[in-house]
């Protein structure tokens, strides 16, 4: 917790000293920021690492399968109000990249992490946290992170007992569900636009009821909890009655909700909720998305979309027709290899708008929109979407590594 100051050991001293070397010269190679190689290096050689990094810290966990990224910079930007925070910003969020940022926050009060949902009991283990957020669970990368209610037991399993603070998101049933296993739960009414995962009881496996904004099991009596915090419309309600108004630089109601929960999580370190969310407002970008960015005379803003839930989310932000859209899709070993979810996204929602097709999966992607009825045309590469997109500013939408190679592609 906050105030240790014991010095790392020798061991570990040499174990951070590599790590930062492995990252150095994975920069220098040009083959990222080094984080992971020099997080898997470091633990190598000192397993424990992680946990002796985070004795001097008060640290929250951020999980979810969408909108962590964005949460935690939301949060890391609250609690900077009190002191100075150390976090994995740019989203290595497996153990590898955590102790990275760690290693690099020697003079931090608090760590705000994101976690991968695979590895949260794990890390929770290792860390300690004092607060842990959980926002929503659904599909995603099926080959590698297994179906929903799998990584929800997970998650129940590794709260259990748990010391922390849990500030879950009450909307969400199988969110719900792993948070109960905790003794001390903050709820927050956050909203769940995608649903069509959490039909099914996680509790019993019976059929959901869902009248309005309400959700339960009818079986066996499993239901939404009420919540102490709750986002309405601009502002969020706090456990007192209060409405404090949400003023963001980023788009959509999904980020109304995640600053609703990071004002939850930053009361649970004493900063007011008019400090927090006052401070949420200098964040502009997150890791690139929501950036608008000139390129060929253009503007492209570029947004993020990893799975059905983010997608959905993602088609409320855009521009109405005839605005461009430029989507792109690759199936590498960070976006998970299972492309099935293009099954999945109402494409539908893109009717009117020019669209524009590339990525390692165009073909797959063209496929889905065509079933869908909609016009397209496919693309070699960003330039030439471009060059034959009619004019106004272009929405980009991409999964996580063709989004870093528009990235790169466009300079930013």
């Amino acid at each position: 917790m906050s105030g240790n100051t014991d010095p790392l050991s020798p061991r570990a001293k040499l174990a951070v000293t590599a790590g930062k070397a492995a990252a150095a010269v994975s920069r220098a190679a040009g083959r990222g920021s080094g984080s992971v190689i020099g997080g898997k290096v470091a633990l190598r050689l000192d397993p424990e690492l992680l946990g002796r990094l985070a004795t001097h810290l008060d640290v929250v966990l951020v999980s979810a399968t969408n909108g962590k990224t964005t949460t935690t910079r939301l949060i890391a930007e609250a609690l900077r109000a009190s002191g100075p925070v150390v976090s994995n910003a740019l989203g290595a969020n497996m153990p590898a990249g955590i102790t990275s940022a760690l290693a690099g926050g020697s003079d931090a009060r608090f760590g705000v992490i994101e976690v991968d949902e695979k590895y949260l009991a794990g890390v929770a283990r290792d860390v300690d946290p004092k607060a842990i957020a959980l926002l929503n669970l659904s599909r995603d990368q099926l080959d590698r992170a297994a179906e929903t209610r799998m990584l929800a037991e997970k998650w129940r399993e590794g709260l259990a007992g748990s010391k922390a603070v849990v500030i879950a998101n009450a909307d969400d049933p199988l969110v719900v569900w792993a948070a109960s296993s905790s003794p001390n739960v903050v709820w927050v009414a956050a909203g769940q636009e995608w649903k069509d995962d959490a039909w099914s009881c996680p509790s019993c496996g019976g059929v959901m009821q869902r009248p309005g904004d309400d959700w339960f099991c009818g079986e066996c009596g499993f239901r939404r909890p009420a919540p102490s915090w709750v986002l309405s419309g601009d502002h969020v309600l706090d456990p007192h009655g209060s409405a404090w108004p949400i003023h963001l630089q980023l788009p959509g109601r999904a980020n109304k909700a995640n600053a609703a929960s990071s004002a939850a999580v930053a009361a649970v370190f004493g900063v007011p909720p008019q400090v927090a969310l006052e401070r949420m407002y200098q964040v502009q970008a997150v890791a690139g998305r929501y950036d608008v960015v000139q390129f060929q005379g253009r503007d492209l803003r570029l947004l993020l979309a990893k799975n059905p839930a983010g997608w959905l989310e993602t088609f409320s932000l855009i521009d109405p027709p005839p605005t461009p859209v430029i989507l792109s899709v690759n199936a590498r070993g960070a976006d998970g290899t299972d492309t099935s979810w293009l099954w999945d996204v109402d494409y539908t929602r893109l009717a009117g708008h020019p669209i524009f097709v590339l990525g390692d999966r165009k073909l797959d992607l063209a496929v889905r929109l065509e079933v869908a009825g909609l016009d397209f045309r496919v693309c070699e590469s960003v330039d030439e979407a471009v060059q034959f997109a009619p004019p106004g500013r272009i929405e980009t939408i991409a999964n996580y590594t063709a989004f870093q190679d528009l990235r790169r592609r466009v300079g930013n």
